[in-house]
């Protein structure tokens, strides 16, 4: 019924000097990334724009130079090493506008890459666990090639796409690209936990971010009532929730009896548990993380990580000093949303030290160290030591509650820090 082709004559339309679009995430379509590394020697100065890409990224390889670079928008592993070298690089940007660059023609979009669900009775396939920026990139694009995969779940929501729209199309049966938060969380981690679950109130609304904590708050919801979802992302931590009826969605004020989101990315469990689920709406990122309609929700909780916070309250989330480690993401969206929402709480989670030791509460961030959340936008602070309130405290006072939920061992240190800094 449809004219499915080859990988090798889908990715014969990209040309030299393409700005070529990648899904991300779960769908990220490796196939056709491994068919733009065997073309390579046709192929000079492509770029490769994305968030979040998941597996083997031939194309990210250093023998690669020349003929492709990696520009992201949110850094993943499989890319940190290219976009940290000369033959990649990174774009600071609010998630909620990454859609404007495609739709300005500030970036263009040449060809966008997509991994679709199998196209319906009338032809409508979706783009299945990531609508995120991909739904603008898609509509923007010169010309769009999908893999058709039967194992990609069926989202409703805005993610449609119809036949008509795909220039290239192949059909390729793959696994989605998988990861198990919870198998990451420890007791650290699991005490961040509790203290976060301590804050939320019952009929909140809640945004999680990506990582080990979001999904640790999540274990610690079970007593919890009528709980609802607004945010960018979801991970497995919100099925038993939902199941027990922890998560019904009834006071949200916005979008109720609706889990909204842009993407999720977790178990297979988690994609089965999404596929043609009428609870859940997946939306754009124009619509999910726009502060306006984030605060739109009551009690709109966002939680959020962070690599380090000093001890004003600046947040670096995305590097480590001057290495480009993930990005702004969806964190300042959701952190103001939050924060103008009715009976809205703004919460950093992050545990005081890394697996390694280094202290994450510190007198200064690293030099070169971008800051995601600014110190006018913080609220509350939880660690495994506890919850700091900052919102409305001077430096001083900010200092010193930052130390008293920072780990027993930095404490000295970071006393001397503010004595010197603040007398």
């Amino acid at each position: 019924m449809y004219n499915y082709v080859s990988a090798e004559e889908a990715i014969s339309i990209v040309k030299c000097g393409d700005r070529v679009f990648s899904h991300g995430s779960a769908a990220t379509p490796n196939f056709l990334i491994d068919e733009l590394a065997r073309q390579a020697s046709r192929l000079q100065d492509v770029e490769l724009v994305s968030i979040t890409l998941q597996g083997n990224i031939e194309i990210a390889k250093p023998e690669y130079k020349g003929h492709f670079a990696i520009n992201s928008f949110f850094v993943s592993s499989p890319v940190r090493a290219a976009v940290n070298s000369d033959n990649g690089d990174f774009v600071p940007v609010f998630l909620s506008e990454i859609p404007l660059l495609f739709k300005k023609n500030i970036l263009p979009i040449d060809v966008a890459l997509v991994m679709l669900s199998p196209p319906d009775n009338h032809g409508y396939c979706t783009l299945g666990t990531s609508v995120d920026i991909a739904k603008s990139a898609v509509d923007c694009a010169k010309k769009v090639i999908a893999i058709i995969n039967p194992k990609m779940p069926k989202t409703q929501g805005d993610g449609m796409i119809h036949v008509s729209r795909i220039d290239k199309m192949i059909y390729h049966e793959s696994e989605l690209p998988t990861i198990d938060y919870s198998a990451k969380v420890g007791d650290e981690e699991l005490l961040v936990g509790k203290n976060v679950a301590e804050i939320i109130d019952d009929r909140a609304t809640l945004q999680m971010g990506i990582g080990t904590i979001p999904d640790a708050v999540l274990k610690c919801l079970s007593n919890h009532k009528d709980l609802g979802i607004h945010t960018e992302m979801l991970s497995d931590g919100v099925i038993d929730l939902i199941k027990n009826d922890v998560i019904t969605n009834k006071y949200k004020g916005y979008n109720d009896f609706k889990n909204i989101t842009s993407f999720c990315f977790g178990t297979q469990k988690l994609y089965d548990f999404v596929d043609d689920n009428p609870v859940f709406s997946f939306k754009e990122v124009t619509d999910v993380n726009f502060p306006i309609n984030i605060m739109k929700n009551k009690k709109m909780h966002a939680i959020n990580s962070a690599i380090e916070i000093d001890l004003t309250g600046q947040v670096c989330a995305d590097s480590i000093g001057t290495f480009q480690y993930s990005g702004i993401g969806g964190q300042m969206d959701f952190m103001r949303g939050a924060a103008l929402s009715d009976g809205g709480k703004p919460i950093m989670a992050l545990t005081s030290r890394t697996k390694k030791g280094v202290p994450r509460i510190v007198p200064f961030l690293k030099e070169g160290a971008g800051v995601v959340t600014t110190r006018g936008h913080i609220h509350y602070v939880c660690t495994e030591y506890g919850t700091a309130y900052l919102y409305g405290k001077n430096l001083r006072q900010r200092a010193k509650a930052l130390i008293e939920i920072s780990h027993p061992d930095d404490r000295e240190m970071l006393e001397r820090a503010a004595f010197e800094r603040f007398k």
